[in-house]
């Protein structure tokens, strides 16, 4: 080096030489940006002679306006192209600014990066987290997937031990041991196990290790491929093992408890359980393995509530309840000793849906610290919700077909198949002991379905049932056969036990139903069995029973009647009787007679009353109270009540014809009749065929078909008045009418019932209920008819109270129609002289006299 600084010749050549050995490319470029160096290296790198180029612009060799340091794209002589990486110094020389550039072939560096960046690319794209570590498992790459599943960014995870960064307090120890073994000898598996997240949530991971070694076979790298499992196959095996549980058919129980055992290997920092709801609110536990089993008993019959610990709170909001501190949580105070006894400080519970939103019942996790639930927590729960839905709605259902198969769907009893194993279980069981089988039968049940509607009846039966219940003991068996007809059985009861029992019950049915404002009353008849006194099989006793419900029926309903001997033969003539009468009404062997019916003031005929007689050549004469309620049973009065208007209409027209005025014929009706919307038309046709006035028919109803306003009998009602043929309302006082009603039906004439006549000269009450009917036909411009009329004293009374008509034996009995004509024919005479001598005894009286009185002058 010169004393004034500057390089001597030989420091330069010495530096030349120095350039011309590097490795890198060295090119210099003076003040004039022309090339003044270029060394060997760059020749290679560029592919020229240095001759070619020195002295050129540098811009040839494209290092003009780089920065300090920069990679660029070298064209080579031959047209191959390399990446290079550029680093240009600025040096002052005499006050002249050269340049100095250090160029490095870089392209294999470039495509290694390259590389590394598509495998990143890659790895990110990918749903699989991606980690690797060095061999003493510190954190050396992460791709996106494993920050998006455990949310640690790659700055996070480097160089953070892998085991202390992913493990958590129920990771499986043994499960990671094994999987260092098997990565130790070279083996490649798959191991699953419970992960947690950055926040400490619980993850499933299927996690797939192999080692890379150097070249003296030694781990240098360790690569890890972690697979979310959670949900596609944790809760997928879930789902498989309880659906595979629901196809097997195993019990609600069963299927609770490997829903709770399963669910606490997926999370086995909780205690799971599952319970029932029943249909009145009360909890009934299913399932929970863990819990304490006096805990369990104990929740047996608790009614959900809003304050009700957390799994009856949640199905009493039908929401997930959450109690992060059971002990301090105010609702969990009555309840919170024995999960505290157990260790468990937490509880979070999910209710159960049906498909229709009702809560059947809840799933909860019982949690060993005060917190809340997880992410994983609220999957698997998620999943559990839906596969408990299934499982108990599975069982309402099978319950249910099991409902139906034994048990009346209307009053919930058991049905007649269920009624016959429990009566025979029932017999088996007395040992020797008595039983007693009541048969009950609602009366006048058929007249309340068919005027009321089956709404009306279905609501009779369900209050009747609920009375019937009420008085009889737990262990006594109630059941539905059929329609009205229910069975009772009393183990170990003797015949006094039986009739106190049937006494009670009918007690119990003398306060009417209400129904829609309306007091229907109830009453049932009832034949009791003693086994083994009068029979030992279920068929017997059923029939015995019914024998003697039937003689209850003819003792006036509302009654019981023990079995006797005498019944097996009135059973036996009821179906003689029955199959009689069908042969009678199909070979017309059923006749009318008619009882008059007169006017009160003057004794004037009003009008016939058409009533029906049986005499049968075998039976011999059957009396209407005999036969009448026997076609009710059987289902033959709608067919009596049509033949009897065609008979009295044929008979009214072949008396007109005959000369005999016979104002008008009544003939009674069944409810049944008026249900028909075809009565009308059958009436029309009927009074048009015998040539016959409207005004000349009378049809009698009973207060039954009045009871629905809006049942088909009114319209039916309605359709006769249009007809001008007159409604009569039979038996007025003793059933369901009330005023406001009775004023706008089509009613035209009101009967008195018989019952009433008896003690009218006796009984006030009678009395006063006579002329209440009096007094409401009054109002009503109804014709009012006294029936059962016997003695000249009763006549009076009703003269004076101002009833229209009067009917009964004092008078004249049912007549066959050619008696009735001879009976016309003397009434009418007599009703001659009685005007002959009332005109004589008037003309006879002498004139009334005119009295003047004189005035004094």
């Amino acid at each position: 080096m010169h004393a004034s600084g500057r390089p001597t010749v030989e420091t330069t050549a010495f530096l030349l030489a120095a350039l011309e050995q590097a490795s890198d490319a060295v090119v210099i470029v003076n003040s004039d940006l022309c090339i003044s160096h270029f060394n060997a290296a760059a020749e290679v790198i560029w592919g020229v002679a240095r001759d070619d180029v020195l002295g050129l612009d540098a811009s040839c060799l494209g290092l003009t306006d780089l920065g300090p340091n920069s990679e660029i794209t070298i064209r080579r002589s031959n047209g191959s192209r390399l990446r290079a990486a550029v680093s240009i110094s600025r040096v002052e020389i005499g006050g002249r600014s050269h340049y100095m550039a250090f160029v490095r072939d870089i392209t294999a560096e470039v495509e290694r990066r390259e590389r590394i960046a598509l495998l990143t690319l890659v790895a990110d794209k990918t749903n699989r987290a991606v980690v690797l570590t060095d061999r003493k498992l510190k954190v050396v790459y992460t791709n996106a997937a494993f920050s998006r599943m455990f949310g640690y960014s790659p700055e996070e995870a480097q160089g953070r031990q892998a085991n202390q960064l992913l493990a958590g307090p129920f990771t499986d120890r043994e499960t990671l041991a094994r999987l260092r073994r098997r990565i130790c000898d070279g083996s490649s598996d798959e191991e699953e196990v419970l992960a947690y997240d950055k926040i400490g949530d619980e993850i499933w991971v299927s996690a797939t290790v192999k080692p890379f070694r150097n070249e003296r076979g030694r781990i240098k790298y360790l690569f890890a491929l972690l697979t979310d499992i959670t949900e596609s196959k944790q809760l997928r095996s879930l789902q498989q093992l309880i659906m595979g549980a629901l196809a097997d058919e195993l019990p609600l129980t069963d299927i609770a408890d490997q829903l709770c055992r399963r669910v606490e290997v997926l999370a086995p920092d909780v205690v799971s359980s599952v319970l029932h709801i029943d249909s009145d609110g009360l909890v009934h536990p299913l399932g929970g393995p863990s819990l304490p089993e006096a805990y369990s008993r104990a929740l047996d019959g608790v009614a959900i509530g809003p304050d009700i610990g957390s799994c009856g709170s949640a199905a009493y909001y039908g929401q997930p309840v959450l109690a992060s501190d059971i002990d301090n949580d105010p609702r969990w105070q009555p309840f919170k000793a024995m999960p505290l006894a157990a260790g468990l400080k937490a509880c979070w519970s999910t209710p159960i849906k049906a498909k229709d939103g009702r809560v059947i019942g809840t799933f909860a996790f019982y949690f060993r610290e005060c917190r809340a639930p997880s992410r994983w927590h609220q999957r698997i729960v998620d999943a559990c919700v839906h596969l408990g839905a299934l499982a108990i709605e599975r069982k309402e259902a099978r319950a249910q077909i099991a409902r139906l198969a034994y048990h009346d769907m209307l009053t919930g009893l058991p049905n007649r198949a269920q009624l016959r194993q429990l009566v025979n279980q029932a017999i088996d069981d007395c040992r020797g002991k008595q039983l007693a089988l009541i048969f009950l039968d609602l009366d006048h049940f058929k007249d309340v379905n068919d005027t009321l509607g089956h709404s009306a009846g279905d609501a009779l039966l369900v209050d009747f049932a609920k009375r019937l219940r009420a008085r009889i003991q737990p262990s006594d068996l109630l059941g539905r056969l059929s329609g009205d007809e229910f069975v009772i059985v009393l183990p170990n009861c003797d015949p006094a036990r039986a009739s106190l029992v049937a006494s009670n019950i009918t007690d119990a049915l003398t306060s009417p139903l209400l129904l829609d404002n309306r007091q229907i009353p109830i009453s049932v008849s009832m034949g009791i069995s003693i086994y083994p006194d009068n029979a030992t099989d279920i068929d017997t006793l059923m029939q015995q029973a019914d024998a003697a419900m039937s003689e209850a029926k003819q003792a006036g309903r509302s009654t019981h009647r023990f079995f006797s001997a005498d019944m097996n033969r009135l059973a036996e003539q009821r179906l003689v009787f029955s199959a009689a009468l069908r042969q009678a009404i199909a070979n017309d062997r059923l006749k009318l007679v008619y009882q008059p019916q007169t006017r009160t003031v003057d004794g004037a005929l009003y009008g016939v009353e058409a009533l029906a007689r049986w005499n049968d050549p075998e039976l011999g004469e059957v009396p209407p109270s005999k036969f009448i309620p026997l076609a009710e049973e059987v289902g033959l009065i709608e067919q009596i009540g049509l033949w009897s208007i065609r008979e009295a209409c044929r008979q009214m027209a072949a008396w007109r014809r005959a000369g005999l005025d016979v104002p008008c014929v009544a003939v009674n009706l069944s409810p049944l009749n008026f249900q028909n919307a075809k009565l009308a038309a059958v009436v029309a046709e009927t009074i048009a065929a015998n040539g016959l006035p409207p005004q000349t028919l009378m049809l009698e109803i009973t207060e039954g078909v009045l009871v629905n306003e809006r049942s088909a009998a009114i319209e039916t009602m309605n359709a006769i008045r249009k007809l001008g043929v007159g409604l009569s309302l039979d038996d007025f006082g003793t059933g369901y009418s009330s005023l406001s009603r009775l004023a706008h039906l089509p009613i035209r004439e009101l009967k008195i019932d018989r019952s009433f006549m008896r003690n009218i000269e006796h009984d006030t009450s009678a009395l006063a209920i006579a002329t209440a009917v009096v007094r409401v036909g009054q109002s009503l411009k109804m014709a009012v008819v006294a029936e059962g009329v016997e003695t000249e004293g009763q006549r009076k009374l009703l003269a004076e109270l101002g009833c229209d008509v009067v009917q009964g034996h004092l008078f004249a009995r049912a007549m066959s129609p050619e008696v009735f004509e001879r009976w016309l024919v003397a009434h009418a005479a007599e009703q001659a002289r009685v005007m002959r001598r009332s005109v004589e005894e008037v003309r006879s009286q002498p004139a009334p006299s005119l009295l003047i009185a004189s005035t004094g002058g």
